[in-house]
């Protein structure tokens, strides 16, 4: 991989912060966009722009078409068995939202439980708290990795679904779905994977995982803000109720009655974010044209030099440290709130996130008010995390 040509296509690392040129760190929350993708969404709203599926003319056939060739092409990307398994949503968060809503209308009884790891984002917590359910996190050592024993004593007959991330987006750690999904089915227990920080990073292949739905945002893997994937098992959407209703969901409407369009379209209510997908569709190929395998190389790289080199500073400590884990560096350094490591880290012009990241009960774990978190995509290169490390340098007198 030529780094430099990667990043030629990045026109935001050209950007000036505070008279610093940026070194953006901040990928777990959101990768900044290629020109490819950018392009593609401008040629849709310069060309294309139409609603999409019920028009007649020329521009709704055509946009309707790269529409849905993209839900083929997220098809393969995860390896799913058939398109209409793949659902467009406006991101993570909403996917599991409409899996939970629609699994607890379906599936709970009012006495259910719901298996989660203890390094959960809150968009795999919360929905089903609304939902009626009551949690049963898998507890995890101070290294980050799951206590797959405990795992396996958290199942009883109340247990309903077990939904867990693929990768901490706190830790770094790479969760062994395959295992958690083996264990869960042996129970007759389906699984749920959050894989909002795995795509980006890693093959994945949801028929080799096992589980029975998968969601994922596209702005963390290059793509635009306002479009998700969720992936449910063919058998587990046709049984599940529309989340949503409106436009496109249904078959047949009226004032007595509703009957519900097919897979995937009963999920799809309303005008979708047609310029989005497209979007999507961009940035996978982008990823592919990289090579999936070989951006996780890169990134495995600038993970072990940042950690070592970060490693060096006095006081600085790791939160994180599973033999499995990727592109992710969460730390605090001496007694310094990690928001005042964020905004000195920000005036020379380098970008990281700061605060509990939307994971609450991880710093609970470790008691711990939040870490300041540097994460690595595939246009970062070791001159930025060196960048990180002297900037670190020259703020730690002021921490003291």
């Amino acid at each position: 991989m030529n780094i430099n040509n990667i990043r030629n296509q990045f026109p935001i690392l050209d950007t000036e912060v505070h008279g610093h040129r940026l070194v953006y760190l901040d990928n777990a929350a959101t990768t900044q966009k290629p020109l490819a993708v950018i392009e593609a969404l401008s040629d849709y709203y310069s060309h294309l722009n139409a609603n999409i599926h019920r028009g007649a003319h020329h521009l709704a056939a055509e946009a309707t078409g790269r529409y849905e060739e993209v839900r083929r092409q997220v098809q393969q990307f995860i390896g799913a068995r058939h398109h209409h398994e793949v659902v467009f949503t406006r991101g993570t968060t909403e996917s599991i939202n409409l899996v939970a809503s629609s699994f607890a209308k379906r599936y709970f009884t009012g006495d259910d439980e719901v298996i989660v790891s203890g390094m959960e984002h809150h968009s795999n917590i919360v929905p089903w708290q609304l939902a009626g359910a009551v949690l049963r996190p898998i507890l995890f050592s101070d290294e980050g990795v799951l206590d797959m024993d405990a795992y396996e004593r958290l199942f009883s007959d109340r247990t309903r679904i077990v939904a867990v991330n693929h990768v901490s987006n706190t830790l770094g750690t790479v969760n062994p779905v395959e295992r958690i999904v083996e264990i869960a089915h042996a129970h007759g227990v389906p699984v749920l994977v959050d894989g909002a920080q795995a795509v980006s990073h890693m093959m994945v292949d949801v028929q080799a995982m096992g589980c029975d739905f998968y969601c994922f945002s596209g702005h963390k893997m290059y793509a635009p803000m306002g479009v998700g994937v969720m992936y449910g098992r063919e058998e587990m959407l046709s049984e599940l109720p529309p989340y949503q209703g409106g436009g496109e969901m249904i078959s047949e409407v009226t004032f007595e009655r509703t009957t519900y369009n097919e897979l995937p379209f009963k999920f799809e209510a309303g005008t979708p974010s047609v310029g989005d997908v497209i979007g999507l569709g961009r940035a996978i190929a982008f990823m592919q044209e990289v090579g999936v395998d070989v951006i996780a190389a890169h990134e495995a790289d600038l993970l072990t030099y940042a950690t070592e080199r970060l490693s060096t500073l006095p006081g600085l400590r790791i939160y994180g440290t599973a033999p499995m884990k990727t592109s992710v560096l969460s730390f605090l350094i001496g007694q310094a709130h990690p928001y005042d490591v964020g905004t000195l880290l920000d005036q020379l012009g380098v970008a990281v996130r700061t605060g509990h990241h939307c994971t609450q009960p991880v710093m609970d774990r470790y008691g711990i008010p939040g870490t300041v978190r540097a994460s690595f995509a595939v246009y970062n290169n070791r001159e930025e995390v060196d960048a990180l490390v002297a900037a670190m340098e020259r703020i730690m007198p002021m921490l003291q």
